[in-house]
């Protein structure tokens, strides 16, 4: 490519493999119709497996109905938002489905969260009902009150499992902590005596693609979490790019439902995209090593969405020799960058191949992602834009001047799958799209073929004595070390430099080093400016519910350190 190439050129459109088209035709079919056609086309396919036990898509479809009737009963209708407080379980399924039938708004929400984190969410959508599970009834029962939900749901993990667990689980739950006394409270209701005491709902609202589906709040990474707004178009182009981007998968695959489906990235690779494409899906509620490599031998998954530490947690489990996990053919990576050696001993194990991608919250999630051939792809790159997605990088300083190709700047992007925007939040929605352009925040840079490479977070960059420093440079160093396992780069206050660095590093089991063996060793791999002043040794490394570190919690605690 000529250095005159830019990004209105899209030279990454070499770079789609045969039969991807630059755009899509889109069907104008909302979410809930894809779960018609499924039903319709697969009727006894299996939908979803929990634990082994079994639902078709015309079970499916059905069980959606009859919430969608519960809740137009409790008198949600167009627009009322209803929360969702749940693991990966049937009845999330179910529920975020009946929800968007009625043309209602979904409110997913991290079952992980503090009740002051939940209850700035409840509010700020103005939910006014919430399914959630028996362990959290006591809890959300006294929230109750500071909110505006006024019907509380609840399942239990108890409610859908095969013989003989289902035997077996009321006598060991309350003792391993898997179900819980709830005491009567008013307008609080059992799941599975809703589903059977209505009946199908017939009709349906209408459904455009221009209403929102959804506000789905920000990881809360870099501040106070917002309410994005996602409408049923965003959602329902999000899974047709993705579809189009693996034209290799047919309807007969099984999907690994382990990404949880409370975050966007779950929602739309796993659950919305399985839908769609009629595939099964086995539940992953608690996606621990152990669970994922009994879920992969066991249901033997085709196609597996991860995000790093699950591919690293079962590389390093004791069983990883032991069991089979080459039914995997593809798998999906975002969130964070997976290291090379990861990538390649996962694929020697399962003859799987894994494509790194990129995408936010405000994106449905997926912009990005390297093309579905070991050839093509790029190992660091998030790959390329997929159809109907321009992406530009500009000035980090007036935020609208394109940088030349090779140059970092931030990732500029538009596309179909772009938010409508924040919910009640004028100003930052002013701030963050401008001309149909979301500005990410994140520093990119652009090859030559049009891959993109994230340098790290515009809000993470330390300034140490003028200069620019990206984190992401650092850790990478410190990956390569053979005792580190992980580590996070931060700024922190320096008196004569305005910033420093200081690395956290979690070492690899058994192993132990010192500060001044770890400073030492970046010496002759990166500029003196960049070195780090500190190191601080860590037992794990706080991370949101898909591995991202939570650098501003470890920002905080320094802070509150030294007394800022």
């Amino acid at each position: 490519m000529a250095d005159t190439a830019y990004y209105q050129d899209k030279p990454w459109l070499a770079f789609y493999r045969q039969g991807i088209a630059e755009h899509l035709d889109y069907e104008n079919k909302c979410m809930p119709a894809y779960l018609d056609s499924s039903a319709e086309k697969f009727p006894d396919k299996m939908a979803l497996s929990f634990q082994g036990y079994e639902i078709t898509f015309a079970r499916l479809k059905e069980m959606v109905d009859r919430f969608a009737a519960c809740l137009a009963g409790f008198g949600i209708g167009k627009g009322d938002a209803v929360a969702i407080l749940l693991p990966n379980v049937i009845p999330c399924v179910v529920a975020y489905y009946a929800i968007m039938r009625l043309g209602a708004v979904t409110v997913m929400n991290n079952p992980l969260y503090s009740d002051r984190e939940l209850e700035h969410q409840f509010n700020d959508s103005g939910s006014k009902v919430l399914i959630t599970l028996d362990l959290l009834v006591k809890r959300m029962v006294a929230l109750r009150p500071k909110t505006s939900i006024r019907q509380i749901v609840y399942t239990s993990i108890g409610d859908y499992l095969p013989f003989p667990k289902n035997l077996l689980f009321p006598l060991v739950a309350r003792k391993k902590g898997l179900a819980a006394k709830v005491d009567p409270a008013p307008e609080l209701y059992r799941w599975k005596n809703l589903i059977s005491a209505n009946q199908p709902m017939a009709g349906h609202g209408e459904l455009s693609f221009d209403d929102v589906a959804m506000y789905q709040y920000t990881g809360g990474t870099t501040g106070v979490s917002k309410g994005v707004m996602l409408t049923h178009g965003n959602l329902s182009k999000q899974v047709q790019q993705l579809k189009a981007w693996f034209p290799e998968f047919g309807h007969d695959e099984i999907m690994l439902g382990a990404l949880p489906f409370f975050h966007v990235f779950g929602l739309s690779t796993a659950m919305n995209l399985a839908i769609c494409l009629g595939w099964g899906n086995i539940l992953v509620p608690k996606p621990q090593p152990p669970q994922l490599i009994e879920a992969i031998s066991k249901y033997k998954p085709t196609f597996a969405p991860l995000v790093p530490t699950m591919y690293i947690g079962m590389l390093q489990h004791p069983d990883i020799e032991k069991v089979d996990l080459t039914s995997i053919k593809g798998c999906f990576s975002g969130s964070a960058p997976l290291p090379v050696e990861v990538i390649r001993e996962f694929e020697e194990r399962t003859g799987a191949v894994i494509v790194e991608g990129y995408g936010l919250t405000e994106t449905s999630p997926v912009t990005h992602i390297n093309p579905f051939a070991t050839d093509m792809r790029k190992v660091g790159s998030i790959g390329i834009p997929i159809p109907d997605t321009e992406c530009r990088i500009v000035d980090l300083n007036d935020g609208t001047t394109d940088v030349p190709v090779g140059e970092s700047g931030e990732l500029l992007i538009k596309g179909p799958q772009v938010m409508k925007g924040y919910w009640d939040r004028p100003d930052a929605t002013a701030e963050t799209l401008t001309d149909g352009w979301l500005h990410t925040g994140d520093i990119a840079r652009m090859d030559q073929d049009g891959y993109f490479y994230i340098v790290d977070r515009k809000k993470d960059m330390i300034i140490s004595g003028g200069y620019n420093v990206y984190p992401r440079d650092i850790e990478e160093v410190y990956f390569e070390h053979p005792k580190v396992l992980e580590a996070t780069a931060i700024g922190i206050p320096h008196p004569k430099r305005g910033e420093a660095v200081k690395v956290f590093i979690v070492l690899k089991p058994g192993e132990k080093a010192t500060e001044k063996e770890m400073i030492d060793y970046c010496r002759d791999k990166l500029a003196k400016y960049k070195w780090p002043t500190e190191i601080e040794f860590r037992a794990e490394l706080p991370k949101s519910n898909v591995g991202k570190v939570l650098k501003k919690n470890l920002r905080a605690e320094e802070l509150n350190k030294r007394g800022k």
